[in-house]
């Protein structure tokens, strides 16, 4: 699992920067959408669905503003959490999630392998603070398609968007490097970031009801499976997992959001 380490810069501070910068952006969103609604048919623009996924309820609330002032674009919900942005990416198949790194209990980084198992033709793009290449190279790696720097502007950060919907990578160069962002987004790792992505949807669901507590028989039940079925699949998660107790269960299905910390399975 990714390790995330937490902005120094306070997060008032860098709402306050960003939410300035969005304002700032109006005069180039006026011209950007003038120009998207000319190459568009005098309007007839489909727009792209966008999934807000941030710890910040202020940083969503400016990204929102942004993003819903440009005729090509529209966010369709909101989460806080990976555990949301799972459960919301699956329901409402969003063209792009647009997620922070910095999360509660499971990371984004982390979350992106479930995500796009359960909303495969979404598109990941990373929003954070941390513009170093470790965390851009773990992005990458876990199936993000770009990654932009909160310290970025709004202008970089549509433009992120519709290059991504495109169905091209977006990295800013000034934070690889032009030759090393050639090599990162040649060359990404094969293996998931998240130890979810080995696991097929059938042992996630296993995984879950056992980590919240139910019982073999009660899983098979829930599912319509046997329970030589469901133990079957117990087992073979456990190995995949490289784990052998329900404690382990519990602790990686709370960390990735398979369940909340009530204990009830999402």
């Amino acid at each position: 699992m990714a390790a995330v380490r937490r902005s120094s810069v306070p997060a008032a501070t860098l709402v306050r920067e960003y939410l300035t910068r969005c304002v700032q952006c109006v005069n180039w969103c006026a011209a950007s959408a003038a120009l998207v609604i000319r190459m568009n048919c005098g309007g007839c623009v489909k727009k792209t669905r966008v999934l807000l996924v941030d710890d910040h309820a202020v940083v969503r609330a400016g990204v929102r503003m942004l993003i819903d002032y440009q005729p090509d674009m529209q966010v369709i919900g909101e989460a806080s959490n990976a555990a949301e942005a799972i459960r919301l990416a699956s329901e409402s198949s969003p063209d792009l999630v647009l997620m922070d790194i910095g999360l509660p209990g499971c990371s984004g980084i982390d979350a992106i392998a479930p995500l796009l198992e359960g909303s495969p033709k979404s598109k990941v793009l990373m929003l954070s603070t941390h513009d170093n290449q470790s965390y851009l190279r773990l992005a990458l790696a876990a199936g993000a398609a770009g990654y932009v720097a909160k310290q970025g502007s709004p202008a970089e950060l549509t433009t992120a968007i519709r290059t991504v919907i495109a169905g091209r990578s977006y990295v800013n160069v000034s934070l690889a490097g032009k030759e090393a962002l050639k090599t990162l987004l040649e060359k990404r790792p094969a293996q998931p970031a998240s130890p979810l992505a080995a696991l097929s949807e059938r042992e996630r669901q296993v995984l879950g009801l056992v980590a919240a507590g139910n019982t073999n028989q009660e899983a098979a039940t829930t599912l319509g499976l046997s329970v030589k079925t469901v133990e079957t699949y117990r087992q073979r998660l456990a190995e995949k997992l490289g784990i052998s107790s329900r404690t382990e269960m519990v602790r990686i299905a709370l960390e990735c959001g398979l369940i909340a910390p009530s204990g009830r399975s999402e």
